[in-house]
C-alpha cells in the first residue's frame, strides 16, 4: 500500500491556549497593550478634536492628582469599587456568577440611610456600629435569597442575582418617595446636615480616609481568606468541580449559601460606604453602575484581591480623568467616553494574548495523507 504525498498548506497561523505564562510576561504583555492604545487614542483625538493628544493625558492626570482633594477623590471612588470587586471575588472564584452587586449595595445603603433616619436620637459611635452591622445583614440576606434557590433547585444565579437588582432599584424608589425632603423633591436630600448623625467622622481633615482605611484592611483580610485559608480552598475546589468537591468531602450547598453571604455582605458594607462616608444621602443611582464595573475588576484580576487595587486604580484614573477631558476641552460626554472605552476594550483584549499564544506557520508544509 503506497503513501501518497500531497502539499497541503497550513493555516498561516494558528490559536493554542498557553500552559502557563509568568507573570513578567503577563504584566509585559498588559503594560504593551495600554500603551499601544493610549497611542491609538492620541490619533482618534487629533483627527476627531484636533486636539494635542498630549495635553489631554496631561488633562487627565491633573483631573486625578491636580490638588489633594482630587487626590482623596480618587482614592474615595478606587475604595468603594474596590469593595464591590472584594465582594464578588469569593462568587465569582466559586463559579457562582453574582450579577447582583448593584442590589446587594442599594440593600445595605438602605438599611444605612434608615438607620440614619430612625435611629439619629443615638450617640454618632453607637449609631455608626448599628449602621455597619445591618448594612452588612441586609446585604448578606440579599445575595442569600438567589443563592437558596441555587442549593435546593439549580436555578439559575445570572439571571435571578440580575432580576434582584430590579427589585431593589423599585424598594430604593419607593423609600426615597417616603423619606422625600423636601416634600415633592422625589429626593432624600442630605441626611442629618445640621448633627451629621450617621456620618463617618473625618480622620486627619479627611471625610474619605476612614472609606479607604477599611476597604485596605478589607483587602487584606480578602487575600488571606481566599488564599490561605480553609474556606478558601473549598471555594476554589467547588469551583474547579463541584463532583470533586464532594468526593472530598465537601458540603457543596454549604459552601455555596456561606460564600453568598460573605459576598453579599461585603456588597453591602459598600452600601454603608456610599451612604455614610460618601454622599450621606441614598437614592436608585447610589450604586452608580459600579456593581457592573467591578465584575471587570475581578475577573482581570483574577480574583486576586491585592492586583484588584492596580485595576480599581486604572479604570477610576479613566474615569475621572474622561471628565476632566470633558471640562478642560468643552468636549461633550461622548468623546472622553470613547477614549475610555477604547483603553478598557484593549486591556481587556490583552488577557487573550496572555492565555493564548499565535502560532505562525513553518516553512515545512508537506504532510502524508
Amino acid at each position: 500500500m503506497s503513501k501518497n504525498k500531497s502539499s497541503v498548506k497550513e493555516p498561516l497561523l494558528r490559536i493554542a491556549k498557553r500552559d502557563s505564562i509568568e507573570a513578567y510576561k503577563a504584566w509585559g504583555i498588559r503594560a504593551a497593550v495600554l500603551i499601544a492604545a493610549l497611542i491609538i487614542c492620541g490619533f482618534i483625538i487629533f483627527f476627531i478634536t484636533d486636539l494635542n493628544p498630549f495635553k489631554v493625558y496631561i488633562s487627565m492626570f491633573k483631573g486625578n492628582f491636580g490638588t489633594t482633594r482630587r487626590i482623596w477623590q480618587l482614592l474615595r471612588d478606587m475604595a468603594m469599587l474596590l469593595c464591590i470587586g472584594l465582594g464578588l471575588a469569593p462568587a465569582f472564584k466559586m463559579r457562582f456568577w453574582n450579577i447582583g452587586a448593584e442590589g446587594q449595595i442599594l440593600a445595605g445603603g438602605l438599611a444605612t440611610a434608615a438607620c440614619m433616619i430612625y435611629l439619629n436620637s443615638l450617640p454618632n459611635y453607637l449609631l455608626l456600629i448599628i449602621m455597619f452591622v445591618t448594612s452588612i445583614i441586609a446585604g448578606a440576606l440579599w445575595g442569600l435569597i438567589p443563592t437558596i434557590f441555587k442549593a435546593k433547585f439549580n436555578t439559575n444565579e445570572t439571571l435571578f442575582t440580575l432580576m434582584m437588582n430590579y427589585v431593589a432599584i423599585q424598594l430604593t424608589s419607593y423609600f426615597v418617595a417616603l423619606w422625600e425632603n423636601p416634600y415633592g423633591s422625589n429626593t432624600v436630600g442630605i441626611i442629618n446636615p445640621a448633627t451629621k448623625a450617621g456620618w463617618l467622622p473625618s480622620v486627619f481633615g479627611q471625610q474619605s480616609f476612614l472609606n479607604v482605611a477599611i476597604v485596605l484592611l478589607l483587602t487584606v483580610i480578602m487575600y488571606f481568606y481566599l488564599k490561605y485559608s480553609k474556606q478558601g480552598y473549598e471555594i476554589s475546589v467547588v469551583g474547579e468541580s463541584e463532583n470533586t468537591a464532594r468526593y472530598a468531602g465537601i458540603n457543596v450547598k454549604k459552601v455555596i449559601i456561606r460564600t453568598m453571604l460573605i459576598s453579599g455582605a461585603v456588597c453591602g458594607l459598600a452600601g454603608f460606604l456610599a451612604v455614610s462616608g460618601a454622599s450621606h444621602t441614598i437614592s436608585t443611582s447610589t450604586a452608580g453602575g459600579k456593581g457592573f464595573t467591578a465584575i471587570i475588576v475581578t475577573w482581570l484580576a483574577k480574583f486576586n484581591p491585592v492586583v484588584m487595587i492596580l485595576i480599581t486604580f486604572i479604570i477610576t484614573f479613566l474615569d475621572r480623568g474622561a471628565v476632566q477631558i470633558a471640562s478642560d476641552f468643552n468636549l461633550n460626554e461622548y468623546v472622553s467616553n470613547i477614549i475610555t472605552g477604547i483603553i478598557l476594550f484593549f486591556i481587556l483584549g490583552s488577557e487573550f494574548f496572555i492565555n493564548y499564544k499565535i502560532i505562525f506557520r513553518s516553512k515545512k508544509q508537506e504532510v502524508i495523507k
